[in-house]
């Protein structure tokens, strides 16, 4: 059935950006940052990946190297003009002369009138501010960035969380709050992929875009809120058609556009913020935590650990020693992207019961995993090379995932554990909780009904002798659509399941 939550391909163009000032692609570029009322910015840096030590004991360590700040080699930028089109760019800092972009970045950063979108962004614009500094000269940085409004906190706003008031600890991910918002499933099985090999695939390009392109479709969910709070008047235009409430769309007929300056000064003047890099900022620092000598039990479990890397059985579930015969996983929260492919092929996935970040012990956050998989008779699947160090302590019960991308993952497995995959049990659980499915259909009247209040049937399928499924734990809605059919093919292929 198809999930609601993932969302058909992202509704936008993007322009990759690779030439110099002579370009049409960087002309084109500067000409929408000219034009724009909204930007959104993100970017993307090789990830920094800690050297293994040393092999031996007595090895007297080298000195270590100056920290130094990664370079950004990817930027992205979301533009939306006075007249609410928008234009998305990836430019590729790699290909275009940084002498080229520096003045109109800057001076973006800084005009009064142009608000500035992102998540948690100062962290790529230090990244971004020392990426210049080092090809250009110590006077190419960049300093602040205002009006400049987090995406966190308008998630928190949004949510009724008290302006006033400090915002939770627990922060939530972009694709956490894409999918709470809009609906949409952000995969960020790329976030970690080597951003400086070139040329980009279209799946690293797809990727970046949409993390910025996002950011406007959130900020037009925050201006729809904004507006109904302050009881807009009939001479106030909301002129957004996506996510527009019955209330916001009644205001929108008049004319007077969200993004003419009155409007978008309003906005600007109560709810934006600023970001401003001091010298420390702009920095490289080593780790806060100094690098702990390795304690005894690390040695003493050491060949244990590389050992059991490989699967070696029986899983729980093996009949030969007691089990039901039905393959259960615990997915942790660094592949929860493969628990929803193992649903979607018919098996149990679960993910951790616990959702809290843990400020505790890396054994603490592991035993209560080991508590979740002992009662429940799954198998623990992992990346986290922090909790397989204590594996020695779940014979058989955990296995480490070897491959990157969910599709590679899933397809490893359904090898590893000969896992038995047929049509019928292909999208047979619900993606969204791991539930399974009341075993009648319903009908689009009796879907109607129960998704009021809770989940929004497109209308374009009103017409369609569509059956919708309901899962029985969580009560999310399911129809055999156009995603539906695309994903069972994709399931079969991995899966080789012959048609």
């Amino acid at each position: 059935m198809e999930d609601p939550a993932r969302a058909p391909p992202p509704p936008f163009a993007v322009h990759l950006v690779t030439g110099g000032s002579s370009s049409l692609d960087l002309s084109h570029l500067l000409q929408s940052l000219a034009a724009a009322r909204i930007v959104a910015f993100d970017a993307e840096w090789k990830p920094r990946r800690r050297r293994a030590p040393a092999n031996g004991d007595d090895a007297s360590p080298a000195p270590p190297n100056p920290p130094q700040l990664p370079t950004v080699t990817v930027l992205q930028l979301a533009c939306r003009s006075e007249d609410g089109a928008n234009e998305v760019f990836v430019v590729d800092l790699l290909a275009v002369p940084l002498a080229d972009l520096w003045a109109q970045l800057r001076d973006l950063f800084e005009r009064p009138e142009v608000l500035k979108l992102g998540f948690r962004f100062k962290q790529d614009l230090v990244y971004l501010s020392a990426t210049f500094t080092a090809a250009l000269g110590c006077d190419y940085g960049f300093q602040k960035v205002e009006p400049f409004l987090d995406v966190t906190n308008v998630y928190y706003y949004l949510k009724g969380h008290d302006r006033l008031k400090r915002l939770p600890k627990e922060t939530k991910s972009l694709a956490t709050i894409c999918e709470e918002l809009l609906n949409v499933s952000l995969s960020k099985e790329l976030q970690c992929s080597d951003w400086s090999c070139r040329p980009l695939s279209e799946g690293q390009i797809r990727y970046a875009a949409s993390d910025a392109y996002y950011l406007l479709d959130i900020f037009d969910l925050f201006q729809q809120k904004v507006s109904t709070e302050e009881k807009c008047s009939p001479t106030t235009d909301l002129n957004s058609d996506e996510f527009c409430s019955p209330t916001v769309v009644e205001c929108s007929s008049s004319g007077y556009s969200i993004y003419s300056a009155g409007y978008l000064a309003s906005i600007i003047a109560k709810y934006s913020e600023g970001i401003l890099l001091t010298e420390s900022d702009t920095k490289a620092r080593s780790s806060r935590r100094k690098e702990k000598q390795k304690l005894p039990t690390d040695a003493k479990y050491k060949e244990k650990f590389d050992c059991s890397i490989e699967w070696q059985g029986p899983p729980p579930w093996d009949q030969s020693i007691g089990g039901d015969g039905l393959p259960k996983f615990l997915c942790d929260v660094m592949i929860e992207g493969l628990a929803k492919h193992l649903r979607c092929v018919g098996i149990d996935a679960a993910t951790p019961s616990c959702r809290k970040p843990q400020p505790s012990s890396c054994f603490t956050q592991f035993r209560e995993l080991l508590n979740q998989i002992y009662k429940e008779g799954r198998i623990l699947l992992t990346r986290d090379m922090k909790l397989l160090k204590y594996q020695y302590l779940a014979t058989n019960q955990v296995y480490k995932v070897k491959s990157l991308l969910k599709r590679d993952q899933l397809a490893e497995v359904i090898d590893t554990f000969q896992l038995k995959i047929s049509e019928d049990r292909l999208m047979s659980r619900c993606t969204k909780c791991n539930g399974s499915f009341i075993q009648k259909p319903l009908t689009l009247d009796e879907a109607m009904e129960a998704s009021k209040g809770f989940q929004v049937i497109p209308s374009c399928i009103f017409n369609r002798d569509l059956e919708f499924w309901k899962c029985t734990d969580c009560n999310q809605l399911y129809w055999e659509g156009t995603q539906y059919h695309n994903a069972v093919q994709k399931f079969m292929s991995v899966c080789n399941i012959s048609e």
